[in-house]
């Protein structure tokens, strides 16, 4: 058993995978990366997600860990961020950010994370990695 991961299920009543977590241990565990969050597309928007993400926070937590930290990136322009050189003015357009395709910050959103960085051009020109942040424990 690895203690520097974790990792997660959802299962529905038939048996089949319906969901995974999965993350990481950073920076002598104080923060955890999440990653990956996936939910199969028929069983999306039913608090599958959350559940596991709640899960998530609940195992770094008794692993003492503070904050979980995830990249979600918008490599399709899904963002008011996308297809932009956003290296200028950064944090005004990371504050002013809007979802334009239904892209999973505003999940995140919703179960508390904060943007708290951007990755400019991590997948290519106008394609960044928006950094979210969770503090978990104190």
């Amino acid at each position: 058993m690895r203690i520097d991961r974790i990792s997660r299920v959802a299962i529905n009543d038939e048996g089949n995978l319906i969901g995974w977590i999965a993350g990481i241990k950073q920076y002598d565990g104080n923060v955890w990366e999440m990653h990956p969050l996936v939910i199969n597309k028929n069983w999306q928007k039913r608090g599958i997600g959350r559940l596991l993400v709640e899960d998530f926070e609940k195992k770094v937590s008794e692993k003492e860990g503070q904050t979980v930290l995830l990249g979600t990136d918008d490599e399709t322009c899904s963002t008011s961020i996308g297809g932009v050189d956003i290296y200028s003015d950064t944090y005004q357009k990371m504050k002013d950010i809007k979802n334009l395709k239904n892209h999973p910050f505003e999940f995140y959103q919703k179960v508390g994370y904060k943007i708290v960085g951007v990755i400019p051009d991590a997948n290519g020109f106008g394609k960044p990695d928006i950094l979210m942040a969770k503090r978990v424990k104190i």
